[in-house]
């Protein structure tokens, strides 16, 4: 028997029959993410329990194996892509909703179900998580998203993902699950965060650096009973950054975001007729009653696409609330802060195609004629926005002859988190070849429509450096970042004191380093 076959036969007999796949194929398509491929796994394993991922930890230690753990895999930084012998944990069998606890207001939800689902599981109850997904929500799991941390619905109000959680299990590299928050105690109950030291936050964007999630715990809050949706657009980059750092620091939007020219006319030009149609039954479908609904949807037929200028900076806002006089008395306030930064009111159809239509297919991970996408991203303080978005379209202005050389474009995503933070993500679109996982995430359907491109190193290459270039302005910002993986510069960037604790958890938690060895910077040394 092969060392793969006595492998599999190894690992199944802790986490059950058929849960282990050695096909190349699945080895190779759950070993790369968006933007990269790694070292070939040795196997795919699929846990189907808690105690099943638990378990499998301390037999890999034995054998010298890394476990690397995978969720919806739509991230784009390494943060689970091998480097070195192991195995790809896939956590996405755990997708059961526990407990919803309407009257603690909490809801239980194992690492593998994605935001659409615990939506789409809460809506009918009136019940919401305040962070409720990112955009591919659709197959991003929320243990992945707790990992990498992400941004978008309801993070303009209640910041990313990490801040709506109150518990978390985790599987550690001995085996043992442990329990964090309120139910660190035997037969105790997940309903608040901080008692005693936050361990929660420990294993919280951590890229399961430290161990695996099996289970989280967030808070509810009653769904919101009122929306308006607010689009602006701006000369300039620099108008546009004011008026969202004003909306940001005045708490009043749950959804605060905006795109350059570029982006914009790439986002018009995906868009299809079939798409419109569907988004439009949607909006009219998602407006409360019929005759709104379709007053509704003729506004936005009748704009088109016509709204947003060529040259045009967009800003887009949505204000939820209890009351209707609430947020209307909120959207004056943030309409007023965006008209007092220089901006011009345009027809609002982005805003409400996307609360209509909020977990979409990932055909958005291909560019209109068959392109790969691949993001970069920082956080920076408001009052260094403008400087650094100055300093990476530097970055790009240097590098224009390159670009168009290699049929590379480039558009920016802007969005706020909570009063304090303002995120910069450059997009990056260039001909090259699809990967497995782009094979396996867009819809066949879309995918068919789509040209196709020869293998492209030289552009990818231009991409790469490009890309090291605009992480290198964040870093000289002090810039953060979500899923930081094996891209951003974390460990290497922190404090004396900062490190050599995070050197002795890693040390402590992993003392074989097989938990996503690498990932973070964090190895624990021999």
């Amino acid at each position: 028997m092969s060392r793969r076959n006595d492998l599999a036969a190894m690992l199944e007999a802790v986490t059950g029959k058929d849960s282990v796949s050695t096909d190349p194929a699945r080895r190779a398509l759950f070993s790369q993410d968006v933007w990269a491929k790694g070292e070939t796994a040795l196997a795919v394993v699929r846990p189907e329990s808690q105690e099943a991922v638990a378990a499998l930890l301390p037999v890999l230690a034995a054998e010298g194996l890394a476990a690397f753990p995978r969720g919806g895999g739509m991230s784009y930084t390494k943060g689970y892509t091998p480097d070195r012998p192991g195995v790809v944990v896939d956590l996405t069998a755990l997708n059961r909703i526990i407990e919803i606890n309407a009257d603690d207001m909490y809801v239980r939800v194992e690492a593998g179900c994605t935001w659409d689902a615990l939506y789409r599981a809460l809506k009918p109850l009136g019940l919401r998580t305040p962070f409720w997904g990112p955009l591919s929500g659709l197959s991003s799991t929320i243990g992945g998203g707790l990992s990498q941390n992400n941004a978008f619905f309801g993070a303009g109000l209640y910041g990313p993902s990490v801040e709506s959680v109150l518990s978390l299990t985790i599987a550690l590299a001995d085996g043992s699950l442990l329990k964090t928050g309120s139910a660190g105690a035997d037969g105790a109950h997940p309903f608040f965060r901080t008692y005693g030291p936050d361990l929660t936050g420990l294993f919280l964007s951590d890229c399961g650096a430290l161990g695996f999630k099996t289970e989280a715990t967030l808070r509810l809050i009653p769904l919101p009973e009122h929306e308006a949706y607010g689009s602006y657009a701006f000369a300039d980059a620099a108008s546009l950054t004011k008026a969202m750092s004003d909306v940001g620091r005045a708490n009043l939007a749950s959804e605060v975001f905006g795109f350059d020219p570029g982006l914009a006319r790439v986002r018009l030009k995906r868009a299809s007729l079939a798409g419109d149609a569907k988004a439009f039954a949607k909006v009219v479908t998602g407006q409360g009653n019929i005759l709104k609904g379709v007053a509704e949807g003729a506004k936005m037929a009748l704009a088109g696409r016509s709204f947003v200028g060529e040259a045009d900076y967009t800003l887009h806002i949505v204000v939820e609330g209890r009351s209707k006089a609430g947020v209307a008395e909120d959207f004056a306030r943030v309409e007023a802060l965006a008209l007092k930064a220089g901006a011009k009111t345009i027809e609002n159809t982005i805003p409400k195609v996307i609360r209509a239509n909020p977990f979409t297919p990932l055909n958005n991970m291909l560019g209109p004629e068959g392109e790969r996408w691949v993001p970069v991203h920082g956080i920076v303080r408001h009052s260094d926005a403008k400087a650094c978005w100055e300093a990476i379209q530097a970055v790009f202005a240097a590098r224009a002859e390159a670009f168009a050389k290699h049929g590379v474009e480039t558009g920016y995503l802007v969005t706020t988190l909570s009063t304090t933070g303002f995120l910069i993500e450059p997009v990056f679109l260039w001909p090259e070849a699809l990967f497995a996982l782009h094979e396996e995430a867009v819809e066949k359907s879309w995918l068919d429509r789509l040209p196709r491109h020869a293998a492209n190193p030289d552009a990818t290459a231009v991409v790469a450096e490009a890309r090291q270039a605009v992480v290198d302005v964040f870093t000289r910002f002090g810039g953060a970042h979500f899923q930081i993986g094996r891209s951003y510069p974390f460990a290497q960037t922190r404090s004396a004191p900062v490190r050599a604790l995070l050197d002795s958890l890693k040390a402590q938690l992993d003392p074989h380093n097989i938990i996503n060895p690498g990932v973070l910077g964090l190895e624990t040394k021999a």
